[in-house]
């Protein structure tokens, strides 16, 4: 059904005014998006009622309505989906009937709901008022737009108590108060309610109303809403209504390629972390901002903790943050080219790079009239101001970039211009030590992580400054003082704030930078090595520190080469650098990081057993150990030669370590003539003989639809062929290892390769009916053994109604079906 609805979604966001959709705030959900977000709900079961405010075409309500029908526990399922949109209706009524009867058809009673409304004036005039609690669910998109003091949603919102400066916030709180205790919502909205004065009230509602039990974080900005190019970072969110309070479950994935897992029976995404928090590492409730600190692993949280030492704000250190008070359109006949008699220096964001560059020759003017008009927009020319650009490119190593003004510039007065922040005192400048040592924290690479993780956006406004707490005045003039008399490079401004953090801490923790370091160098090499874009990543990178064993502290020239395999560099990856993957993320490790770096060149497959089964749990990786002693040089005069000569017999050394490779793989012909190679192994073996023994003798002409062979997987899938057959899996569904269709019968066949563990038992049999129920011809499940004694440790597993083949006698079947021979069984 989602498939369908995605595409309705599709049709229904290119029907829409582009300028409207701006206006009212309307960015339509994904499949994957709604898929992940229905399932975090924990209940649901018995009868139900969702509301879905800002619904559009229903993505939401159908990816909900698609959940319930999975977990197969409700007996009835009431939709209410509330819009503003009239060119909506016709899009979101198909998408209700079909909601309908897929609910019909599970056995579950649906009605629905369709308002085509405005969801907060509406619920100010209907019976059903702001108090009412009607629902047991909610999953709400809301619409993203700001809203001001003077208008009718802030006046209705504030008239039962909801304080709110952006529409999504009314809309949650609004919804919050209309569930049900113990009701559930998930949420997708921006981040900046994390943070920040004016969404103080709507944290306080949340927190005085909900329980926080699950945050998902997008590690890539307008990932989430691409086709839209939103750039507010999103969240998605998990309340439960007067629910208890306990550990927060955090996840985060660099896009939002979200699927059912089949194995782990869950959703996932590619390169999904997770890991559960104590609330008090995601809340300081003591803390009278209450900001809402999200880390998505251990790293990040290292980096929140370290920072915690500072805890002085900006009206306690006396100190002023303004965006600069010139605004050049508006004061357009005072603007000079040049400095000249009655004119004083106006600094521009073209004159900061590390120093202010006075006057410059550029588009901007580099100097103001003082006039009537211009004269109560300049300040003080006295002191040291701290300027701040307020606009950042995604490109710049960080997000704030701040530089020191000491007022040499001549004249009485001085203009900032409007896309400045600036840091004063009453509009003149303060003490030089201070101003350095502030500069020093804003530019250091600790507070440039630590905003990224709940700032994101690339505009720094004074209020994302004034939201920061900052060293007291004795540790701004110590960082300071250091500053001025070792000079302002990046490596200077890390050693001021870091040995000023140890000076505070009575936590000895190691400083996270370094981690973080030693990632990037990574990714440097993995680039000049020559991997695609696609392994250029922060996994790829872990990965690559794995395989030499690098920790944080650790030195280039003190690598290791160990034999390491998937599961083990996970588990390294969560204790040395703090990045905890879910589980069912192996596949992504094994086929987008580490099969690109053996082909590549960069690392050998089971090099102490080159034959050993692919499926093996002794599987392991290695560093190729030419590349071993290149990494070596790494940071030394010698890298740049190192490299080159190793990049010059890259192709050669490829070539080498794939030959060595095909050696040991098991050549097969299948029906069409088609050679493949399956991978080594006594599994793979046993695939071979089922396409060569068992086809020919018990289902003569059939085709090869699919091979399961971890090496051919991606190779061999007649996907276009089994679709015609009436069955669609996504890249996920965990077919048999061998899938057969037998023309002259009209079977499809399924099969098992058993040689350590997975016969079909009555599980799978529960799985492969599921996955093949639209299939158009008759299903046989085969479990197949390589030997007698093989199939006697997994006789007792075997399902009923099921067939048994033994490689070492390809003559015989054994029938588990009864009153039987081969066949389907209906």
């Amino acid at each position: 059904m989602l498939e369908e609805v995605d595409e309705i979604r599709v049709k229904a966001n290119a029907n829409l005014d582009v300028n409207k959709k701006g206006e009212l705030g309307q960015f339509f959900t994904s499949s994957s998006i709604c898929i992940f977000m229905a399932s975090l709900f924990n209940e649901l079961k018995g009868d139900i009622s969702l509301l879905d405010p800002g619904c559009g075409p229903g993505s939401l309500t159908a990816a909900f309505t698609e959940e319930v029908i999975r977990r197969g526990s409700a007996r009835s399922l009431e939709l209410h989906a509330i819009d503003i949109e009239r060119k909506i209706k016709p899009f979101l009524d198909v998408v209700l009937d079909k909601c309908v009867s897929a609910s019909n058809a599970a056995g579950i009673k649906c009605k629905i709901y369709p308002q085509i409304n405005d969801y907060i004036t509406a619920a100010s005039v209907t019976k059903h008022d702001f108090g009412t609690e009607m629902y047991t669910h909610c999953i709400i998109n809301p619409p993203y737009k700001k809203i001001t003091s003077a208008s009718d949603y802030r006046k209705i919102l504030s008239a039962i108590g909801i304080e709110a400066v952006n529409l999504y916030a009314g809309f949650v709180a609004l919804a919050i108060m209309q569930l049900k205790k113990q009701g559930e919502m998930v949420a997708i909205i921006p981040r900046s309610f994390c943070n920040g004065p004016y969404y103080l009230p709507f944290r306080n509602f949340i927190f005085q109303h909900c329980a926080i039990k699950h945050v998902h974080i997008f590690d890539s900005r307008s990932h989430a809403f691409s086709e839209d190019d939103v750039l507010q970072e999103n969240i998605i969110i998990h309340l439960v209504k007067n629910g208890i309070q306990e550990s927060v479950k955090i996840t985060s994935s660099p896009n939002s390629d979200f699927f059912f897992d089949q194995e782990s029976n869950s959703v996932s995404a590619s390169d999904m972390t997770v890991r559960n928090i104590p609330f008090e590492s995601l809340v300081n409730m003591l803390d009278k901002d209450k900001f809402i600190h999200i880390a998505a692993n251990n790293r990040d949280q290292s980096i929140i903790d370290r920072l915690n030492v500072f805890y002085t704000s900006l009206n306690e250190l006396g100190i002023s943050v303004s965006t600069g008070p010139v605004v050049d359109f508006r004061l357009k006949s005072d603007l000079r080219e040049n400095i000249e008699p009655g004119a004083v220096p106006l600094i521009y964001p073209v004159h900061l790079n590390g120093v202010v560059d006075w006057p410059k020759k550029s588009k901007k003017p580099n100097a103001i009239n003082v006039s009537e008009r211009s004269r109560s927009w300049l300040w003080s020319n006295q002191g040291y101001f701290v300027i701040v650009r307020r606009f950042s490119s995604k490109e710049e190593k960080r997000r704030i970039v701040a530089t020191v003004y000491d007022g040499s510039l001549p004249g009485e007065w001085i203009g900032f211009e409007n896309k400045l922040n600036v840091f004063h005192i009453n509009k003149s400048g303060m003490d030089k030590d201070i101003a350095y040592g502030l500069s020093a924290f804003l530019n250091s690479m600790l507070l440039d992580k630590y905003y990224r993780l709940f700032g994101g956006h690339t505009q720094i406004n004074a209020t994302d400054l004034r939201s920061l707490h900052y060293p007291d005045r004795k540790s701004l003039q110590r960082i300071g003082s250091y500053i001025s008399s070792q000079g302002l490079s990046q490596e200077n401004i890390n050693e001021a704030i870091n040995t000023e953090i140890k000076r505070l801490s009575k936590n000895d923790d190691k400083n996270p930078l370094a981690a973080q370091e030693k990632l990037d160098q990574a990714l440097e090499i993995i680039t000049l090595l020559g991997m695609p874009k696609s392994q250029q990543n922060e996994r790829s990178a872990l990965t690559f520190l794995a395989l030499v064993n690098l920790r944080p502290e650790g030195s280039w020239q003190e690598l290791e080469k160990p034999l390491v395999g998937v599961t083990p560099i996970m588990d390294w990856c969560r204790d040395i650098y703090g990045k905890e993957y879910a589980p069912n993320t192996r596949e992504t490790f094994r086929r987008q990081t580490l099969h690109q770096f053996i082909d590549g060149g960069l690392v050998l497959y089971n090099p102490d057993k080159p034959n050993r089964a692919v499926n093996s749990p002794k599987a392991c990786y290695q560093i190729a150990p030419e590349l071993f002693d290149v990494l070596n040089t790494y940071g030394t005069p010698l890298w740049n030669k190192a490299l080159g000569e190793w990049l010059m017999q890259r192709e050669t050394l490829v070539e080498q370590y794939a030959m060595k490779r095909e050696m040991h793989m098991i050549p097969l012909t299948i029906d069409n003539g088609t050679e493949i190679h399956l991978s080594p192994g006594d599994h793979s073996q046993l695939i071979h003989d089922i396409v060569t023994e068992f086809g020919p003798r018990f289902a003569p002409g059939s085709q090869v639809i699919y091979l399961g062979d971890t090496g051919a997987k991606e190779d061999f899938f007649r996907k276009d062929a089994l679709a015609d057959l009436g069955v669609t899996v996504n890249r996920k569904g965990k077919l048999p290892d061998v899938v057969l269709y037998w023309p002259q019968r009209d079977w499809l066949i399924l099969i098992e390769s058993v040689t350590s563990h997975g016969p079909v038992d009555g599980k799978r049999h529960s799985e492969l009916a599921n996955l093949f129920k639209d299939a158009r011809p008759g299903l046989v499940y085969v479990s197949a053994f390589p030997d007698k004694k093989t199939m006697s440790k997994f006789f007792s597993e075997i399902s009923w109604e099921t067939e048994v083949w033994i490689a070492e006698a390809p003559t015989h079947m054994i029938h588990l079906n009864g009153d039987r021979f081969l066949g389907p069984h209906n």
